[in-house]
């Protein structure tokens, strides 16, 4: 089973607190995470640790932060081949306020305008691809070149690269933010109508297999009925990554062919244990653990 993931690195500094920060304050952390990021490359990470032969495709600067990341990623194995690292730019980085109370996180990501992916053409062949939409070209020419290949879109927010590469993969997978901005609905988990009405609004518009994530509710699909997918309960220390894990977790079963519903299932165990962590890639689990864990709940017998 061969991976490709394609879009957003970044490295990671995580600061844990056990309150949000008042403006205009001093404050003084006791320790910071650090590790690199990115959503397809948080997704790659996680595929090549449960043993995927998987390519990342993105780009970072020839600096200490890019080459951080690119000994995380050829530590698990990553094929590296079209992964950029331009000399005199500086690699996007994110900086994370991590409140371990409840288990939130707030994000700041610096990217400068100039740092572009310059390879338009991955010849790379998938058997399953992820994209997160910060690559656009390539991920087009990826997607229309395999039509027939399982894909998926992690569409984290609404932007024009996203709406772009919506129709062109078999599943897209949206946050509850990008769902309320894109239709103007607001979503009440209580009510399933609020879900099902942004669910039809998607698949008119995308035309293709449509799920919500709801963080730590689960996520939103239509199976034999409309349907949310319950996470488990774990206790929150820092959520992030946890979207990316759950997109990558998701890639890595479907292609693995377990049913929709076991993929959402397991995606989602995947996601609740990294929050119990901190950092991103840091908090990827084992595929044992979560295999264990479905097991525990009643997903695989």
């Amino acid at each position: 089973m061969r991976g490709l993931c394609i879009g957003h690195a970044a490295y990671d500094i995580t600061l844990p607190v056990t309150e949000f920060p008042k403006e205009n304050t001093k404050n003084r952390v006791g320790s910071k995470i650090e590790c690199s990021g990115g959503p397809a490359c948080n997704a790659a990470y996680l595929m090549a640790k449960w043993q995927m032969d998987v390519a990342f495709a993105g780009v970072v600067g020839d600096d200490t932060y890019g080459r951080a990341i690119e000994e995380s990623l050829k530590k698990v194995g990553i094929d590296l081949t079209y992964f950029e690292k331009q000399p005199g730019k500086r690699t996007t980085s994110s900086y994370i306020i991590a409140n371990t109370t409840i288990g939130s996180r707030t994000v700041l990501t610096s990217r400068d305008d100039d740092l572009k992916y310059s390879n338009p053409t991955i010849l790379f062949q998938p058997d399953v691809i992820l994209v997160d939409g910060e690559e656009l070209t390539p991920s087009q020419d990826v997607l229309l070149r395999n039509p027939h290949v399982i894909s998926v879109l992690d569409a984290g927010r609404v932007r024009e690269s996203t709406l772009k590469l919506g129709s062109l993969v078999t599943y897209f997978i949206c946050s509850k933010d990008f769902a309320e901005a894109y239709t103007n609905q607001v979503i009440d988990t209580d009510r399933i109508d609020t879900l099902s009405s942004i669910y039809e609004k998607l698949k008119k518009d995308f035309k293709t297999n449509i799920i919500i994530t709801l963080e730590d509710k689960g996520c939103f699909t239509k199976l034999e009925t409309y349907e949310i997918i319950p996470s488990i309960s774990v206790k929150a220390v820092d959520s992030t990554g946890a979207g990316d894990i759950f997109h990558g977790a998701f890639a890595y079963f479907i292609g693995h062919h377990y049913s929709l519903r076991q993929s959402l299932q397991l995606a989602n165990i995947t996601g609740a244990i990294s929050v119990t962590r901190m950092g991103s890639q840091n908090s990827v689990p084992t595929l044992d653990e979560v295999l264990q864990k479905g097991k525990e709940h009643g997903i695989l017998l």
